[in-house]
C-alpha cells in the first residue's frame, strides 16, 4: 500500500520546526539542569575575587579609612554579599550586617563548636576557606568565605543561595515562555520561507507534468528571491523542453514521412498488381486471336485466297495493337521512372498542330469527322517538341475516336498568366463527372466496348499526364453541353 507523501512545503516545515523545537528543548534542559550550578560557581568566583580585593587593601593599609569603607560598601552592593571584618583580637573592624554579633557567633560555632556537619567545604587555600553552610533557624543555605588579612585579622563574606535558586527559577520560567513564543514565531516564519522555497519547485513540477503530456509551450520564469540553483534548474528545464519539442517534431515528421512511404509503397504494390492484371487482360485477347487465326491457317480451314488474306490481316492487326501497346508502356515507364530526357526548346505550336492534323486527315476522313483549327498565326511555346507532339496526337486520336453527333473536332489556343493553353474539343457524349479524375490512370477505360472497337489500350492519357508532369505543367478535361474538351498548358514565348 502506497502512503501519500507530504508536500515539500510541509516537509520543510516539519523538518525545520523539529530542529528549532529540539534545539529550544535541549537548551531548556541544559538551562534547567545546570543554570543553578553555574550561578553558584560564578558566585564562588565573585567571593574569591572580592576577598582578593579586600586582602590587597589590607596589605597597603593597617586601619579603616573612609575611602576603605566606601570600597567595602560598593563590593557588598555590587555582588550582593554581606561582609564582616575583625582584627586579631576578634573585635569588629567593619561590617555590612545589622546583627553582626549573631553572624560572628555562627562563625565561631563553625570554627570552635559542634555544627560542622551542617557545613560543606568547597574550596580551601593558604589564607581562605570557602564553605557551603546551612542556617537551621532560617532553613537557608549560604556561601561563606572565611579568610585572613595582613596583621592577623579575619574577613567573613556570605551570600544566600536562595536568591541564586530564585533567579535560576525565574530565568528558567522566562526562558520557557520565550522559547514557546520563539517556536511559534519560528514555525510561522518557516511556513512563509518554505512556501517561498517550494513555490518555484512546484512551478517546475507543473512544467514537467505538462512536458510529460507533450505540451512544450510553457516556460519557467525566474521567481524573485529564489536561489541561483533553482534559476539554473529552471533554465535547464526550458532548454530540455525546447530540445524535446524539436525532437518530438522531428520524430513526428519522420513518422509522417514513414507513413507516406509505407502508403506509397502500398500504392506501388497495388499499381504493380493492377498493372500486371491489366497487361495480362489486354494481351489475352490479341494473343488468343493471333493463336486462333494462325491455327486456322496452319490447318487450312479455308483454302480460298481471300480467307487466307483476311486471317493474315487479323493476325497483323492484332500484332500491331500489341506492338503499339508495348511501345506505349515503354514510353510511360521511361517517363514515370525519370529515364526520359526532357529537351526544352522554343517552337511554333501552330506549325506543330498543323502537322499533326495533316497526319490524322486520313483517319478523320474514314470516321467522317471534320477538324477545325482556329489559327492565330505563330504561337511560340517552350517544351519538348517531340513529347508535346505525342500529347496533341493522343488528344486528337481520342477526339476522333469519340466524336459523335455533329462529328466535329475543334483545336484552339488561349492565353493566361504567361501560359498558352491548347484545347482539343470533340462533339459527342460527356464523360461522367466522377470519371474525369480516373481517366488519367493506366488502362482505365470509360467505355471498354468502344475502346476495344478502335483498339485503344487505356494508356494514352497516362502518357499525357506523365509528360505534363515532367514539364511541371497542367493538363485536364472539361465537359461541355455538346462534347468534351481536353487541354494542356505550356509556357508561352513572345
Amino acid at each position: 500500500m502506497n502512503r501519500k507523501k507530504a508536500s515539500l512545503t510541509w516537509q520543510l516545515v516539519l523538518t525545520m520546526g523539529s530542529i528549532v523545537a529540539g534545539t529550544v528543548i535541549l537548551c531548556w534542559f541544559f538551562n534547567n539542569t545546570f543554570l543553578e550550578q553555574y550561578y553558584i560557581y560564578e558566585k564562588e568566583q565573585e567571593l574569591l575575587a572580592d576577598y582578593r580585593q579586600v586582602e590587597k587593601i589590607f596589605e597597603k593599609e593597617t586601619g579603616i579609612t573612609p575611602e576603605m569603607e566606601v570600597i567595602f560598601e560598593k563590593i557588598c552592593a555590587e555582588t550582593n554579599i554581606n561582609m564582616l571584618i575583625i582584627d586579631e583580637n576578634r573585635m569588629q573592624v567593619w561590617t555590612s550586617y545589622s546583627s553582626a554579633q549573631r553572624f560572628q557567633m555562627q562563625i565561631d560555632d563553625w570554627l570552635y563548636g559542634t555544627n560542622r556537619g551542617r557545613t560543606q567545604v568547597l574550596h580551601s587555600g593558604d589564607s581562605y576557606t570557602l564553605v557551603r553552610q546551612t542556617d537551621d533557624r532560617l532553613e537557608s543555605e549560604y556561601l561563606v568565605l572565611l579568610g585572613s588579612t595582613e596583621g592577623g585579622g579575619s574577613v567573613y563574606m556570605r551570600t544566600a543561595l536562595e536568591s541564586i535558586r530564585e533567579s535560576a527559577d525565574v530565568t528558567n520560567r522566562f526562558f520557557a515562555v520565550v522559547s514557546l513564543c520563539a517556536i511559534i514565531i519560528s514555525i510561522f516564519v518557516i511556513i512563509v520561507l518554505s512556501k517561498n522555497i517550494s513555490r518555484p519547485i512546484h512551478v517546475l513540477s507543473s512544467i514537467s507534468q505538462r512536458m510529460a503530456k507533450l505540451d512544450f509551450d510553457v516556460r519557467y520564469e525566474p521567481v524573485r528571491r529564489t536561489s541561483r540553483e533553482i534559476d539554473e534548474l529552471g533554465t535547464s528545464v526550458n532548454e530540455l523542453s525546447s530540445a524535446l519539442e524539436q525532437t518530438v517534431s522531428e520524430l513526428k515528421s519522420a513518422n509522417a514521412n514513414l507513413k507516406q512511404d509505407i502508403k506509397k509503397k502500398e500504392q506501388i504494390d497495388e499499381m504493380r498488381k493492377e498493372f500486371l492484371s491489366n497487361v495480362s487482360h489486354e494481351l489475352k485477347t490479341p494473343l488468343a486471336l493471333i493463336q486462333g487465326y494462325a491455327e486456322g491457317l496452319k490447318e487450312c480451314v479455308s483454302d480460298d485466297p481471300e480467307s487466307r488474306e483476311f486471317y493474315c490481316d487479323v493476325i497483323m492487326d492484332e500484332a500491331e495493337k500489341m506492338n503499339r501497346m508495348v511501345r506505349q508502356l515503354l514510353t510511360l515507364n521511361q517517363l514515370e521512372s525519370g529515364g526520359s530526357t526532357v529537351e526544352m526548346t522554343r517552337f511554333d505550336m501552330t506549325e506543330l498542330v498543323e502537322g499533326i492534323i495533316a497526319s490524322a486527315s486520313l483517319m478523320a476522313a474514314q470516321k467522317q469527322v471534320e477538324i477545325h483549327f482556329q489559327k492565330e498565326g505563330a504561337v511560340c511555346v517552350w517544351g519538348d517538341e517531340f513529347q508535346v507532339e505525342e500529347v496533341i496526337t493522343n488528344f486528337l486520336t481520342n477526339a476522333l475516336n469519340h466524336a459523335a453527333g455533329a462529328k466535329q473536332v475543334v483545336i484552339s489556343f488561349s492565353r493566361h498568366d504567361g501560359l498558352v493553353r491548347t484545347s482539343v474539343f470533340n462533339t459527342g457524349e460527356q464523360i461522367p463527372e466522377e470519371e474525369l479524375d480516373k481517366i488519367w490512370g493506366k488502362f482505365y477505360k470509360v467505355d471498354k466496348a468502344r475502346t476495344r472497337e478502335y483498339g485503344g489500350s487505356g494508356i494514352g492519357l497516362s502518357i499525357v499526364r506523365a509528360v505534363m508532369d515532367s514539364f511541371g505543367q497542367q493538363c485536364g478535361a472539361v465537359n461541355h453541353s455538346d462534347g468534351v474538351e481536353f487541354w494542356m498548358e505550356l509556357e508561352g514565348s513572345s
